[in-house]
């Protein structure tokens, strides 16, 4: 059983990020995600290239300014006081607040998208975690905020297998060109990503072909750590992915095949993961296909009332943007 999919927490770390994976250290093609740390009044510069991007604070705010300068170009601080500086070009970068929030298991966040060919530019007065979610695109959208108030959060299954979904970046939910992500917020005790399901090929209609990130934080109790476990198996195509992994808070596991689940919590501590995708198809979509051994556990789940612990909380009320 290989462990090249299995990132623990450090072990991919890269200059300014504990987490830094893109296409090339995966062995793929489409699907990036960094996570940044910033400490009071910490900031960090960085361009886009030929991948869009969404900025998700994991605990604490942030300011994000955006623009298609070169580095420094953007996010100095005027004569006027004002933060973000005309690019040589003539175009204004623009300027997004982020609330953001405690934790990943205190509420939904608001997030920024950020266009490739840009610069970008994150600034955290209090400090904070922020992922950074990619995909390698074709076409160049606005930069533009996403309010916590818009994020449909979704309860999935029922039982034992009850879980919660903030679709903050899915397909059909917010406009990306290739990124699909989302956060999946599992109870103690509980299975999500179940039954096994897959995505590694292109089958119209049916099934559709996306790399995928799962980047995990386990919540803790009584003074302890936590952890959690992810299942991946072969499916017959791609690289064999196979994967039993004990993980915990900062690891990550690659998903370029194979079915995948459960993600399990350990009984007392929520689990928390964030997906990233992205794959070859014309059409951005999230297409599955349950494993064969496993898919009925569904036909079960209308007759179970779901998890009365969830949803660990829902989209604040809307705001004055």
């Amino acid at each position: 059983m290989s462990t090249e999919f299995h990132l623990k927490a450090t072990t991919a770390a890269d200059g300014p990020y504990a987490l830094d994976i893109d296409p090339k250290r995966a062995g793929w093609d489409h699907s990036s995600l960094r996570v940044l740390d910033l400490p009071p009044g910490g900031r960090h510069s960085f361009a886009t290239g030929d991948s869009e991007w969404i900025v998700l604070p994991l605990s604490g705010g942030c300011t994000v300014l955006t623009g298609s300068g070169e580095a420094g170009e953007i996010g100095e601080t005027s004569e006027t006081g004002e933060i973000g500086k005309t690019s040589e070009t003539g175009e204004t970068g623009e300027t997004f607040e982020l609330t953001g929030r405690e934790s990943v298991f205190s509420g939904v966040t608001d997030f920024v998208y950020v266009p490739r060919d840009a610069h970008v530019q994150i600034v955290s007065g209090a400090g904070g975690r922020f992922a950074l979610t990619g995909a390698r695109c074709e076409r160049r959208l606005p930069a533009r905020y996403g309010a916590a108030s818009d994020v449909p959060v979704e309860l999935r299954g029922t039982g034992n297998c009850s879980r919660q979904v903030n679709n903050f970046g899915a397909a059909g939910t917010f406009e990306c060109d290739k990124l699909i992500a989302v956060e999946v917020l599992t109870p103690g005790g509980n299975w999500s990503s179940y039954p096994p399901h897959k995505h590694d090929e292109c089958r119209p209609g049916e099934e559709s072909e996306l790399e995928e990130i799962y980047y995990f934080e386990v919540e803790p109790a009584h003074g302890t750590e936590g952890v959690g476990y992810q299942r991946v198996t072969p499916s017959g195509h791609g690289r064999g992915t196979d994967v039993l992994a004990e993980i915990r808070s900062g690891d990550a596991v690659l998903i370029p095949d194979g079915w995948h689940g459960p993600s399990i919590a350990a009984p007392g501590h929520a689990l928390y993961y964030l997906n990233v995708m992205a794959g070859p198809g014309e059409t951005r979509e999230w297409l599955i296909c349950d494993h064969p051994d496993h898919g009925w556990i569904r036909s079960t789940w209308p007759g179970q009332p779901v998890d009365p612990r969830l949803p660990l909380y829902e989209a604040p009320a809307g705001d004055a943007r």
